[in-house]
């Protein structure tokens, strides 16, 4: 047996897919649903993307990887407009919560102005900063 250090794509897919498997294998079926990942795109009149909320649900609930708005269109409402448009997309699909991270330097304000709580920090990551934990149950 011999441990590599290079980084392979396949190889990291290969682990993803073990790991989702065996917690499959653990979870009753009521419980189970698929992985899929979601996103919302925010273009303007030429088509350009100004903003957009990236994630993934499984298991009843879905994890938000990125939310982004261009600067020239932010304090506009098009964060809570695309958060807005997750959380409905949640509700239709039987979600219990969402949940994210956010550093102290992005928008944990922001979150929770629309309704998410902090069940979590890590203080000084990076240094200087905080990381949020924050969720949102929706039953």
């Amino acid at each position: 047996m011999e441990i590599t250090d290079q980084f392979n794509p396949d190889d990291v897919n290969y682990i993803k897919r073990k790991v989702i498997e065996y917690n499959m294998e653990e979870l009753p079926d009521h419980i189970k649903t698929s992985d899929e990942d979601i996103s919302f795109i925010l273009r303007d009149d030429f088509g350009d993307i100004v903003g957009g909320i990236t994630a993934n649900m499984f298991w009843h609930h879905i994890h938000i990887d990125f939310l982004w708005v261009d600067k020239r269109f932010r304090k506009e409402g098009y964060g809570s407009l695309l958060l807005k448009k997750l959380e409905d997309f949640a509700k239709e699909n039987a979600c219990r919560l969402i949940y994210l991270d956010s550093f102290s330097f992005q928008a944990p304000g922001f979150y929770q102005k629309n309704g998410y709580k902090i069940f979590g920090k890590i203080d000084d990551h990076p240094k200087g900063y905080d990381l949020y934990f924050l969720q949102k149950r929706l039953t």
